[in-house]
């Protein structure tokens, strides 16, 4: 694998209106800041428990960070983590591949997939 996958989890009315439009400029919280919130393989299962506790039918959605080229800046966040940030709409067509994302007892069931 040449390149390195970036994550978004997107809410069931939200990724409905992903596939329906092709493109999006994120969630409400993305709107609010500006970019477009992404987490590495790494940050990922935390940025599900800290933003999307308790939620189910989540999408989890990769992506491939080179691909998105200059509008992708990696910038400090949680804790000073470098995490991906997009200034552009997205795309559907970036999609690399999606997975449902359920609740089980511990919290979210990340796919074995995860890259």
């Amino acid at each position: 694998m040449g390149y390195m996958q970036i994550y978004k989890i997107f809410r069931a009315a939200e990724w409905q209106a992903f596939e329906a439009s092709g493109k999006t400029l994120g969630a409400p919280i993305d709107l609010i800041d500006g970019y477009i919130h992404f987490s590495t393989a790494g940050q990922v299962a935390e940025t599900a428990a800290k933003h999307f506790a308790g939620e189910d039918g989540l999408m989890l959605v990769a992506f491939d960070a080179e691909a998105m080229g200059g509008a992708l800046k990696w910038e400090p966040s949680r804790g000073g983590a470098l995490f991906p940030h997009l200034y552009r709409e997205l795309m559907m067509s970036e999609a690399l591949w999606h997975r449902a994302l359920p609740l089980g007892d511990g919290g979210h069931v990340f796919p074995e997939c995860l890259a």
